[in-house]
């Protein structure tokens, strides 16, 4: 194979400086294991990051020096755990340019964030949500909308959302080339849209979504605008504030964080009218027999010990991230998503599904092999020691859309290498050979 002749780990004119991969890498031990005998070359990011040094001394120092319960003690290690938990929120916050600490809730994953929403609204939905916020009451005629591009945890719990209280669902559908069809924005999105859901960018096709016009039009009818940020927060720049949503979430484990700690932030005034989810220890203000009252957010929506070690190991990660600069992140990850799109093409009968340029897309490329099931080229690839991801992505109405029954993935982050792209497309190369 021949290498394309794009320039290596080098900032563009007046750009972000770059990366010093080598010593990224250094950060992240699990990189310097073998798999099948072969170096790793890790391209499975989209699905979860690998964890740098930092996060894991972090996570072992938490359990072996500060382990407590929060906001029940005032022994030291209490006082000790409930500041390095709420440290870790303000990290947060200030990652995302939120207003304040208390417009995050930590959740187990994004997933959970999305479902929190959706109850919420059901809850303020039911008979029993007497003086509920009307923004949250849903009804028959009252329309959610989401898109074709949704991750299957942005299109579900919609779903028996809408089954649970007679809304209807509407989305977006796809253009050809990978994009949000716009064409019927103002038949879609109308005075009986109470809630659009949409992805920020997408963890199949890598489409990152301009959502000026959307949330422009959201505005005007006074709906709610949802973002699933899951794969933008951890690969480039995320202003709450610039984005101009209601809620977004994202999930810890695929920004160099521990599993089992996921983000919602949302408006603080669209909060304190959320009704609670789960109820519980530590979310409730006073109880009685006779009833109980809630906690202020992010309390409210935090009942029960709280993943405290991952809230704490999320934070390294913000730090780890916030140190390397996010827009070199961003910037590293352009450029090797452009190496392996030219790279990809020099594979015979190979098809990109999604945008086939570099521009509004992430580090995420998905893509079929003329005559070769994906789940056969992700078997040949693992053999080379390249990780991928094959099958639908938990995005199965995008592949019905183009017409494939799965695709492999291969998804970048801030320790890979253009040698890395190179051994993708060897393995593949090699696939085609085996399988004639």
């Amino acid at each position: 194979m021949s290498t394309i002749a794009i320039p290596r780990d080098t900032p563009a004119p007046g750009g972000p400086s770059a990366l010093d991969v080598e010593a990224v890498r250094a950060d992240f031990p699990i990189l310097g294991r073998e798999v099948n005998g072969q170096p790793l070359v890790y391209l499975d990011s989209a699905n979860t990051s690998q964890k740098p040094r930092q996060v894991l001394d972090a996570l072992t120092d938490y359990y072996q020096s500060h382990n407590a319960n929060v906001a029940r003690s005032v022994h030291t290690l209490g006082t000790e755990s409930t500041e390095a938990y709420e440290g870790a929120r303000a990290k947060l916050a200030a990652f995302v340019n939120a207003g304040s600490p208390d417009e995050v809730v930590f959740t187990k994953n994004s997933t959970e964030a999305i479902n929190l929403v959706a109850y919420a609204f059901s809850n303020a939905s039911t008979g029993a949500a007497i003086g509920a916020d009307p923004r949250f009451r849903l009804g028959p005629g009252d329309e959610v909308v989401i898109s074709e591009m949704e991750h299957h945890s942005n299109i579900v719990p919609w779903q028996l959302l809408c089954e649970r209280t007679g809304a209807t669902l509407r989305w977006f559908g796809l253009t050809e080339d990978g994009r949000l069809d716009e064409s019927q924005l103002n038949e879609l999105v109308t005075e009986r849209t109470k809630l659009v859901s949409l992805v920020h960018m997408s963890n199949i096709l890598g489409t990152v979504n301009d959502l000026t016009a959307i949330t422009r039009r959201v505005r005007e009818v006074g709906a709610l605008l949802l973002l699933d940020c899951s794969q933008s927060v951890p690969h480039r720049p995320v202003d709450v504030a610039a984005l101009d949503a209601d809620f977004i979430v994202f999930t810890g484990h695929k920004m160099c964080g521990p599993t089992g700690i996921g983000v919602l932030w949302g408006r603080a005034a669209l909060l304190a009218a959320m009704p609670p989810v789960l109820g519980g220890g530590s979310m409730i203000e006073t109880v009685a027999m006779s009833g109980s009252t809630f906690a202020a957010p992010p309390a409210r929506f935090e009942a029960g010990t709280p993943p405290i070690a991952q809230a704490v190991g999320l934070g390294t990660a913000v730090d780890y991230l916030t140190g390397l600069g996010m827009p070199a992140v961003a910037a590293h990850e352009q450029r090797i998503t452009g190496y392996a799109l030219e790279a990809l093409a020099t594979v015979p009968g190979l098809r990109i599904v999604g945008p086939p340029g570099p521009h509004g897309r992430g580090g995420t490329v998905s893509f079929a092999v003329d005559g070769i099931h994906p789940h056969d080229v992700g078997q040949i690839l693992d053999a080379q020691g390249v990780q991928v991801r094959v099958g639908h992505h938990c995005a199965r109405p995008v592949c019905v859309r183009y017409g494939v029954p799965a695709t492999t993935r291969a998804s970048f982050y801030l320790y890979t290498t253009t040698g890395e792209v190179d051994a993708l497309v060897r393995g593949l190369e090699k696939a085609r050979k085996v399988f004639g």
